[in-house]
């Protein structure tokens, strides 16, 4: 039952919103910002929580568009 989780958007997505999350990871810690910091962790660990590809998409989605708009302060 667990194999029906891993489909192919889901795996792509996961992976994608990890890449993002890795790369607002290291931009908060370079400029020692918390908020950016925090948000590239959620973005790298929350596709391992979510089961199917709507919920991947769409809370990953909604992570960027906080990180979007609060990647400086």
């Amino acid at each position: 039952m667990l194999a029906a989780y891993f489909t192919a958007s889901n795996i792509i997505g996961g992976l994608f919103f990890s890449i993002v999350g890795i790369g607002a990871w290291r931009y908060g810690s370079q400029l020692d910002l918390w908020k950016p910091k925090a948000l590239g962790a959620l973005l790298m660990i929350y596709p391992l929580f979510t089961f199917t590809a709507w919920a991947t998409w769409a809370v990953g989605t909604a992570l960027c568009t906080v990180l979007w708009f609060h990647h400086d302060e």
